[in-house]
Protein backbone atom coordinates (compact mmCIF):
# COMPACT_ATOMS: atom_id res chain seq x y z
CA UNK A 1 0.00 0.00 0.00
CA UNK A 2 1.32 3.68 -0.71
CA UNK A 3 1.80 6.08 1.33
CA UNK A 4 -1.59 8.16 -0.06
CA UNK A 5 -3.79 5.15 0.29
CA UNK A 6 -2.29 5.02 3.90
CA UNK A 7 -2.98 8.20 4.81
CA UNK A 8 -6.64 7.81 2.93
CA UNK A 9 -7.27 4.53 4.68
CA UNK A 10 -6.68 5.72 8.19
CA UNK A 11 -9.03 8.69 7.67
CA UNK A 12 -11.91 6.67 6.25
CA UNK A 13 -11.58 4.12 8.94
CA UNK A 14 -11.56 6.72 11.64
CA UNK A 15 -14.74 8.69 10.23
CA UNK A 16 -16.04 4.97 9.80
CA UNK A 17 -16.09 4.67 13.61
CA UNK A 18 -17.34 8.69 14.35
CA UNK A 19 -14.10 9.92 15.05
CA UNK A 20 -14.37 12.91 13.14
CA UNK A 21 -12.12 14.93 15.29
CA UNK A 22 -8.94 12.55 15.62
CA UNK A 23 -9.45 12.13 11.59
CA UNK A 24 -9.14 16.07 11.13
CA UNK A 25 -6.00 15.97 13.99
CA UNK A 26 -4.37 13.04 11.62
CA UNK A 27 -4.65 15.06 8.74
CA UNK A 28 -3.41 17.83 10.08
CA UNK A 29 -0.11 15.94 11.33
CA UNK A 30 0.66 15.31 7.93
CA UNK A 31 3.62 17.49 6.52
CA UNK A 32 2.28 20.91 4.42
CA UNK A 33 3.49 19.66 1.14
CA UNK A 34 2.48 16.43 1.44
CA UNK A 35 -1.47 17.34 2.63
CA UNK A 36 -1.50 20.17 -0.30
CA UNK A 37 -0.89 16.75 -2.94
CA UNK A 38 -3.57 14.83 -1.24
CA UNK A 39 -6.74 16.02 -2.64
CA UNK A 40 -8.80 12.87 -1.40
CA UNK A 41 -7.39 13.14 2.46
CA UNK A 42 -7.95 17.02 2.24
CA UNK A 43 -11.31 16.05 0.91
CA UNK A 44 -11.97 13.19 4.29
CA UNK A 45 -10.65 16.14 6.60
CA UNK A 46 -12.97 18.52 4.72
CA UNK A 47 -16.23 16.00 5.64
CA UNK A 48 -14.40 15.44 9.21
CA UNK A 49 -14.04 19.10 9.99
CA UNK A 50 -17.79 19.65 8.58
CA UNK A 51 -19.09 16.52 11.14
CA UNK A 52 -17.70 18.62 14.21
CA UNK A 53 -18.91 21.93 13.30
CA UNK A 54 -15.96 23.33 12.47
CA UNK A 55 -17.51 25.15 8.75
CA UNK A 56 -14.20 27.37 8.23
CA UNK A 57 -12.09 23.95 8.09
CA UNK A 58 -14.42 22.17 5.94
CA UNK A 59 -14.49 25.37 3.34
CA UNK A 60 -10.74 25.58 2.94
CA UNK A 61 -10.38 21.93 2.78
CA UNK A 62 -12.73 21.46 0.20
CA UNK A 63 -12.34 24.29 -1.62
CA UNK A 64 -8.37 23.15 -1.90
CA UNK A 65 -9.44 19.33 -2.85
CA UNK A 66 -11.77 20.82 -5.71
CA UNK A 67 -8.85 22.92 -7.32
CA UNK A 68 -6.82 19.39 -7.06
CA UNK A 69 -9.63 17.36 -8.51
CA UNK A 70 -10.39 19.82 -11.69
CA UNK A 71 -6.92 20.42 -12.38
CA UNK A 72 -6.41 16.23 -12.66
CA UNK A 73 -9.63 16.26 -14.87
CA UNK A 74 -11.20 13.67 -11.50
CA UNK A 75 -14.89 14.18 -12.21
CA UNK A 76 -15.49 12.15 -9.15
CA UNK A 77 -13.51 14.20 -6.88
CA UNK A 78 -15.20 17.03 -7.98
CA UNK A 79 -18.56 15.95 -7.70
CA UNK A 80 -17.55 15.14 -3.98
CA UNK A 81 -16.09 17.93 -3.51
CA UNK A 82 -18.91 19.94 -5.03
CA UNK A 83 -21.51 18.36 -2.78
CA UNK A 84 -19.73 19.24 0.37
CA UNK A 85 -19.47 23.19 -0.76
CA UNK A 86 -22.84 23.13 -1.27
CA UNK A 87 -23.22 22.07 2.12
CA UNK A 88 -20.59 24.78 3.29
CA UNK A 89 -22.47 27.49 1.21
CA UNK A 90 -25.76 26.44 3.13
CA UNK A 91 -24.54 26.57 6.49
CA UNK A 92 -22.96 30.21 5.60
CA UNK A 93 -26.09 31.20 4.73
CA UNK A 94 -25.36 32.34 0.97
CA UNK A 95 -28.31 30.48 -0.37
CA UNK A 96 -28.31 31.20 -4.10
CA UNK A 97 -24.50 29.81 -4.09
CA UNK A 98 -25.56 26.75 -2.41
CA UNK A 99 -28.75 25.90 -4.85
CA UNK A 100 -26.03 26.57 -7.75
CA UNK A 101 -23.62 24.38 -6.44
CA UNK A 102 -25.61 21.46 -5.47
CA UNK A 103 -27.58 21.80 -9.06
CA UNK A 104 -24.10 21.09 -10.24
CA UNK A 105 -23.53 18.61 -8.17
CA UNK A 106 -26.08 16.91 -8.86
CA UNK A 107 -26.13 17.57 -12.50
CA UNK A 108 -22.18 15.55 -12.47
CA UNK A 109 -23.69 13.07 -10.66
CA UNK A 110 -26.50 12.03 -13.05
CA UNK A 111 -23.98 12.42 -15.43
CA UNK A 112 -21.55 10.20 -14.07
CA UNK A 113 -24.56 7.21 -12.74
CA UNK A 114 -23.46 7.99 -9.46
CA UNK A 115 -26.48 7.16 -7.14
CA UNK A 116 -25.09 8.10 -3.97
CA UNK A 117 -23.79 11.30 -4.66
CA UNK A 118 -27.10 12.09 -6.53
CA UNK A 119 -28.82 10.92 -3.74
CA UNK A 120 -26.48 13.13 -1.65
CA UNK A 121 -27.22 15.76 -4.14
CA UNK A 122 -30.75 15.40 -3.82
CA UNK A 123 -31.10 15.75 -0.23
CA UNK A 124 -28.53 18.71 0.75
CA UNK A 125 -30.48 20.97 -2.30
CA UNK A 126 -34.04 19.54 -0.55
CA UNK A 127 -33.01 21.01 2.70
CA UNK A 128 -31.77 24.75 0.87
CA UNK A 129 -34.86 24.69 -1.43
CA UNK A 130 -36.90 23.99 1.78
CA UNK A 131 -35.50 26.94 3.48
CA UNK A 132 -36.27 28.99 0.68
CA UNK A 133 -39.94 28.48 1.24
CA UNK A 134 -40.71 25.31 -2.14
CA UNK A 135 -41.62 22.60 0.27
CA UNK A 136 -43.08 20.38 -1.98
CA UNK A 137 -40.48 20.59 -4.01
CA UNK A 138 -38.11 19.56 -1.28
CA UNK A 139 -40.27 16.46 -0.34
CA UNK A 140 -40.01 15.14 -3.61
CA UNK A 141 -36.25 15.57 -3.60
CA UNK A 142 -35.91 14.05 0.05
CA UNK A 143 -38.25 11.10 -0.86
CA UNK A 144 -35.83 10.68 -4.47
CA UNK A 145 -32.86 10.82 -2.33
CA UNK A 146 -34.61 8.69 0.23
CA UNK A 147 -35.47 5.87 -2.30
CA UNK A 148 -31.92 5.80 -3.36
CA UNK A 149 -30.57 5.39 0.09
CA UNK A 150 -32.72 2.31 0.37
CA UNK A 151 -31.96 0.88 -2.55
CA UNK A 152 -28.27 1.58 -1.76
CA UNK A 153 -28.22 0.12 1.57
CA UNK A 154 -27.12 3.42 2.75
CA UNK A 155 -28.51 3.88 6.59
CA UNK A 156 -26.62 7.09 7.22
CA UNK A 157 -28.03 9.05 4.16
CA UNK A 158 -31.19 7.26 4.97
CA UNK A 159 -31.55 8.40 8.85
CA UNK A 160 -30.59 12.27 7.09
CA UNK A 161 -33.41 11.94 4.75
CA UNK A 162 -35.67 10.77 7.39
CA UNK A 163 -34.83 13.56 9.45
CA UNK A 164 -35.35 16.19 7.06
CA UNK A 165 -38.87 14.88 6.26
CA UNK A 166 -39.46 15.06 9.79
CA UNK A 167 -38.53 18.83 9.59
CA UNK A 168 -41.27 19.45 6.97
CA UNK A 169 -44.11 17.54 8.11
CA UNK A 170 -43.33 19.03 11.38
CA UNK A 171 -43.69 22.26 9.91
CA UNK A 172 -47.13 21.91 7.94
CA UNK A 173 -48.38 20.65 11.17
CA UNK A 174 -48.78 16.67 9.75
CA UNK A 175 -47.99 15.63 13.45
CA UNK A 176 -48.08 11.53 12.52
CA UNK A 177 -46.19 12.08 9.67
CA UNK A 178 -43.49 14.06 11.78
CA UNK A 179 -43.43 11.42 14.10
CA UNK A 180 -43.26 8.41 11.90
CA UNK A 181 -40.61 10.03 9.97
CA UNK A 182 -38.74 10.71 13.29
CA UNK A 183 -38.83 7.46 14.20
CA UNK A 184 -37.09 5.95 11.18
CA UNK A 185 -34.32 8.41 11.39
CA UNK A 186 -33.84 7.31 15.11
CA UNK A 187 -34.22 3.59 14.02
CA UNK A 188 -31.35 4.30 11.67
CA UNK A 189 -29.10 6.18 13.35
CA UNK A 190 -29.16 3.66 16.36
CA UNK A 191 -28.11 1.08 13.38
CA UNK A 192 -25.50 2.95 11.88
CA UNK A 193 -24.36 3.81 15.85
CA UNK A 194 -22.13 7.47 15.10
CA UNK A 195 -22.87 9.35 18.13
CA UNK A 196 -22.81 13.09 16.14
CA UNK A 197 -26.08 11.07 13.79
CA UNK A 198 -27.94 10.13 16.83
CA UNK A 199 -27.24 13.84 18.59
CA UNK A 200 -29.03 14.90 15.52
CA UNK A 201 -32.18 12.91 14.95
CA UNK A 202 -32.71 12.99 19.25
CA UNK A 203 -32.58 16.58 18.71
CA UNK A 204 -35.19 16.12 16.07
CA UNK A 205 -36.99 13.91 18.49
CA UNK A 206 -37.39 16.30 20.75
CA UNK A 207 -37.89 19.38 18.85
CA UNK A 208 -41.50 17.69 17.90
CA UNK A 209 -42.06 16.83 21.60
CA UNK A 210 -41.66 20.82 22.35
CA UNK A 211 -44.19 21.30 19.53
CA UNK A 212 -46.53 19.06 21.09
CA UNK A 213 -46.09 20.53 24.21
CA UNK A 214 -44.52 17.62 25.98
CA UNK A 215 -41.58 19.59 27.48
CA UNK A 216 -40.66 16.80 30.21
CA UNK A 217 -39.91 14.09 27.21
CA UNK A 218 -38.44 17.21 25.47
CA UNK A 219 -35.89 17.59 27.89
CA UNK A 220 -34.80 14.02 28.50
CA UNK A 221 -34.35 13.81 24.65
CA UNK A 222 -31.98 16.81 25.39
CA UNK A 223 -30.00 15.48 28.08
CA UNK A 224 -29.72 12.51 26.21
CA UNK A 225 -28.68 14.29 22.62
CA UNK A 226 -26.29 17.01 24.24
CA UNK A 227 -24.33 13.47 25.95
CA UNK A 228 -24.33 12.31 22.22
CA UNK A 229 -23.04 15.76 20.55
CA UNK A 230 -20.16 16.04 23.24
CA UNK A 231 -18.69 12.40 23.00
CA UNK A 232 -18.92 13.50 18.73
CA UNK A 233 -17.17 16.82 19.73
CA UNK A 234 -19.80 18.22 17.62
CA UNK A 235 -20.09 21.87 18.49
CA UNK A 236 -23.02 22.80 16.18
CA UNK A 237 -24.72 19.72 17.60
CA UNK A 238 -24.32 21.11 20.95
CA UNK A 239 -25.58 24.21 19.86
CA UNK A 240 -28.78 22.86 18.30
CA UNK A 241 -29.25 21.00 21.71
CA UNK A 242 -29.08 23.99 23.94
CA UNK A 243 -31.49 26.00 20.89
CA UNK A 244 -33.95 23.58 21.35
CA UNK A 245 -33.79 23.83 25.04
CA UNK A 246 -34.23 27.51 24.84
CA UNK A 247 -37.79 26.77 22.81
CA UNK A 248 -38.48 24.02 25.37
CA UNK A 249 -37.97 26.96 28.25
CA UNK A 250 -39.58 30.02 26.43
CA UNK A 251 -42.70 27.37 26.20
CA UNK A 252 -42.71 26.73 29.72
CA UNK A 253 -42.42 30.40 30.52
CA UNK A 254 -38.87 29.54 32.23
CA UNK A 255 -38.02 33.09 30.35
CA UNK A 256 -34.30 33.61 31.93
CA UNK A 257 -33.28 30.02 31.08
CA UNK A 258 -34.55 30.63 27.07
CA UNK A 259 -32.33 33.79 27.19
CA UNK A 260 -29.18 32.39 28.11
CA UNK A 261 -29.67 29.19 26.08
CA UNK A 262 -30.15 30.94 22.87
CA UNK A 263 -27.75 33.32 23.63
CA UNK A 264 -25.37 30.35 24.00
CA UNK A 265 -26.76 28.74 21.15
CA UNK A 266 -26.42 31.79 18.78
CA UNK A 267 -22.55 32.83 20.29
CA UNK A 268 -21.64 29.53 19.26
CA UNK A 269 -23.43 29.35 15.83
CA UNK A 270 -22.02 33.17 15.09
CA UNK A 271 -18.63 31.18 15.85
CA UNK A 272 -19.21 28.32 13.56
CA UNK A 273 -20.49 30.11 10.93
CA UNK A 274 -24.11 28.68 10.82
CA UNK A 275 -26.40 31.48 9.49
CA UNK A 276 -29.41 29.76 9.84
CA UNK A 277 -29.02 28.61 13.55
CA UNK A 278 -27.90 32.32 14.46
CA UNK A 279 -30.78 33.72 13.36
CA UNK A 280 -33.33 31.55 14.85
CA UNK A 281 -31.23 31.81 18.07
CA UNK A 282 -31.77 35.75 17.92
CA UNK A 283 -35.90 35.35 17.47
CA UNK A 284 -35.76 33.32 20.36
CA UNK A 285 -33.42 35.32 22.53
CA UNK A 286 -36.30 38.57 21.14
CA UNK A 287 -38.89 36.76 22.69
CA UNK A 288 -38.09 36.27 25.63
CA UNK A 289 -36.13 39.40 26.34
CA UNK A 290 -39.78 41.09 25.67
CA UNK A 291 -41.58 38.63 27.87
CA UNK A 292 -38.87 39.81 30.77
CA UNK A 293 -39.62 43.60 29.73
CA UNK A 294 -36.04 44.42 28.02
CA UNK A 295 -37.71 46.07 24.93
CA UNK A 296 -34.68 47.61 23.97
CA UNK A 297 -32.55 44.20 24.01
CA UNK A 298 -35.81 42.54 22.68
CA UNK A 299 -35.91 44.89 19.58
CA UNK A 300 -32.07 44.09 18.91
CA UNK A 301 -32.21 40.57 18.58
CA UNK A 302 -35.56 41.11 16.67
CA UNK A 303 -34.15 42.83 13.97
CA UNK A 304 -30.42 40.90 13.69
CA UNK A 305 -33.33 37.84 13.23
CA UNK A 306 -35.12 39.33 10.58
CA UNK A 307 -32.04 40.72 8.59
CA UNK A 308 -31.06 36.96 9.02
CA UNK A 309 -33.55 35.19 7.83
CA UNK A 310 -34.45 38.04 4.57
CA UNK A 311 -30.70 37.50 3.63
CA UNK A 312 -31.33 33.23 3.51
CA UNK A 313 -34.51 33.98 2.10
CA UNK A 314 -36.63 32.21 4.68
CA UNK A 315 -40.08 33.63 4.38
CA UNK A 316 -41.91 31.42 6.48
CA UNK A 317 -39.47 31.64 9.66
CA UNK A 318 -39.69 35.57 9.19
CA UNK A 319 -43.36 35.11 8.92
CA UNK A 320 -43.89 32.62 12.14
CA UNK A 321 -41.24 35.12 14.34
CA UNK A 322 -43.82 38.02 13.31
CA UNK A 323 -46.84 35.93 14.81
CA UNK A 324 -45.34 34.80 17.53
CA UNK A 325 -44.12 38.85 18.70
CA UNK A 326 -47.92 39.74 17.46
CA UNK A 327 -49.04 37.12 19.75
Amino acid sequence: MSFADDVTARLRELMRTGRFADALADFRRLPEPEAARRPDAQLLAATSAMRIGDVGAAEELATAALEQFHARGDADGRLRSLNLLGVVHFERGRMPDAELVLAEALSLANGVGDSLLAARANNNLASALHLRGRPDEALGLYRGALLAYQRLGDRRGAAESYHNLGLIFRQLGDWQSAEDATAMAFRHAELVGERGLLALVTTGKAELMVDRALLPQARRELDRAERLADEAGDEIGIAEVRRVRALAALRGGDLTAAFEQAEAARSAALECGTALMAAECAGIAALALRALGRANGAAARKAEAENGFRALGAASLLERLEREWEG
